[in-house]
């Protein structure tokens, strides 16, 4: 996550004054993030928020949580609202996902591995190990963690997973993600900004080895 909102009257983490430098034309990326924050402010807010949310699920590199956070921080009371959207917009890209790898895969997989980010052919044989072993914890450690979720949304088509519990794991996770970002923005306000786009990656990777580690220690107590 970068570290500016805009059209929120959001600070900037970088202690700039919200200036930055010029954005070059070889910075797809970042131009592409810059370009979702746009909608941030405008009244078809809402809608980019669930379309991002759905088309990050398969192919789209930007999370949609550079544009729920700013969303929140500009309309609070709305901030759970916001997160639904998210989440069942997310949900509802990670069944697509899921039905692209599971009849298509083999007309776009070149198209994948050639132009989304996140997508290599050994990166796909590690998780159907993944998948082997975990299944329900690996699609939620993606839809939560900053894991490329849509690399699991695909996969889990490619290699049949089960899709109920992919499902009931995709909403669990992407639902807690982004229901606990809400809940910072409209509890905390700007006051929060900065730490969560700091180490939200760590944050949610600390609290994801916490929750399992809970399993674990219950599973050995029984």
């Amino acid at each position: 996550m970068q570290k500016t909102f805009q059209k929120t009257g959001a600070p900037s983490a970088g202690g700039d004054g919200g200036m930055r430098a010029p954005v070059g034309r070889w910075a797809i990326h970042r131009r592409m993030y810059d370009w979702v924050l746009s909608f941030a402010g405008g009244r078809h807010a809402a809608g980019a928020l669930g379309a991002l949310a759905f088309a990050e699920s398969s192919c789209f590199p930007i999370p949609p949580d550079v544009l729920l956070m700013p969303m929140c921080l500009g309309n609070r009371r709305k901030a759970f609202w916001f997160a639904s959207i998210c989440t069942i917009a997310s949900v509802l890209g990670g069944i697509a996902g899921y039905f692209i790898g599971w009849g298509l895969w083999h007309a776009l997989e070149g198209f994948f591995y050639a132009y989304v980010p996140g997508f290599h052919k050994e990166q796909f044989e590690y998780v159907r190990k993944l998948y082997e072993k975990y299944s329900f914890w690996v699609v939620f450690a993606a839809a939560f963690t900053p894991i490329p979720y849509k690399v699991f949304t695909i996969a889990g088509g490619v290699f049949g997973v089960a899709l109920a519990p992919f499902i009931a794991a995709s909403a669990i996770g992407r639902g807690m993600r982004f229901f606990i970002i809400a809940g910072l923005m409209w509890f905390f306000g700007e006051r929060i900004v900065r730490f969560v786009d700091r180490y939200f990656n760590l944050l949610s990777i600390v609290f994801m080895l916490l929750l399992i580690g809970g399993f674990v220690a219950v599973k050995l107590v029984k």
